[in-house]
């Protein structure tokens, strides 16, 4: 069985071999039933789907900032399903996780919505999302996964955001921080693929509700496949002695599509301003970053 890509000048701009490759050249004969790797299956046909664009609720413990109940939260979707008008998300400041500075500094976002303006996502600035705010970056654009034995490299198509997993080894001893951070990971039970994250620049942000951290956030995902291969679970626990008041966990869930071809998509050279107004600048840089 070979993988196939769909557009090689993706896969370059990521640093990844752009060549058809049989499953010889990425895992030796064997190795990777030996090790009962979860397939998380990167090919021209299928892809992983989010499921909604929320964190969800632990099995227990405190969970992650939801929706103010005050401000029922209508999505697109909901909106032309049942023929109303959709809302922006306003942030349950309620929940006793967040620290004082970061409840004030939502709270003024919070302010802005109520008072009429618009709000921004990450990825509607072509903004990189952060971690765990990766998983609920877009609704419309597919995830992939590329295993090879030292490094599972994520690939989100909105953007062709990516993230490089290193695989069986420590994090660094000193981590600069970065729109990602350093992501090390391992396998556990034959079916979970766990990633522990360091480094993330302060200049992300949680999730959809622009909830902040600082650069001593630290955060683990264990991607769970499901038994018959076609969902997969993800338990998050975030910690940041500077943003939160105590550790919490959320879930967050995939399912797999076929027919969804990886394509390139470069953000920045395709969002237009419309009616003129522009609720957040779109990033650019004025020397390299690298």
């Amino acid at each position: 069985m070979a993988y196939r890509f769909a557009n090689s000048a993706v896969l370059k701009r990521l640093g990844i071999v752009a060549t058809l490759l049989g499953a010889s050249a990425l895992w030796p004969a064997g190795a990777q039933e030996n090790a009962k790797i979860p397939d998380l299956v990167l090919n021209s046909n299928a892809g992983w789907m989010e499921i909604g664009d929320e964190l969800l609720p632990p099995p227990s413990g405190p969970g992650p900032v939801t929706n103010d109940p005050r401000y029922p939260y209508v999505d697109n979707g909901q909106a032309r399903r049942r023929g109303i008008q959709p809302t922006y998300r306003v942030a349950d400041l309620n929940n006793p996780i967040l620290q004082p500075w970061a409840k004030e500094q939502m709270k003024k976002a919070n302010d802005d919505v109520l008072a009429g303006k618009v709000p921004f996502r990450p990825r509607e600035r072509c903004l990189p999302a952060g971690v765990p705010g990766f998983l609920i970056y877009t609704l419309v654009e597919p995830f992939y996964f590329l295993q090879t034995p030292r490094q599972v490299t994520i690939i989100n198509n909105g953007n062709v955001e990516s993230r490089r997993v290193y695989l069986n080894v420590p994090h660094s001893k000193n981590v600069k921080p970065s729109w990602y951070g350093e992501s090390v990971g391992h396998y556990e039970n034959g079916d979970t693929l766990v990633v522990d994250t360091i480094g993330l620049s302060a200049n992300t942000f949680v999730d959809n509700y622009r909830t902040p951290h600082t650069d001593k956030l630290h955060v683990v995902e264990r991607f769970k496949l499901s038994g018959d291969g076609k969902g997969i679970e993800v338990l998050i626990t975030v910690e940041d002695p500077g943003a939160f008041t105590t550790p919490w966990s959320a879930l967050y869930r995939f399912r797999k599509i076929e027919g969804r071809v990886l394509h390139e998509e470069v953000c920045a050279e395709n969002n237009l301003n419309y009616f003129n107004y522009d609720v957040a600048p779109i990033p650019s840089a004025d020397t390299p970053d690298f």
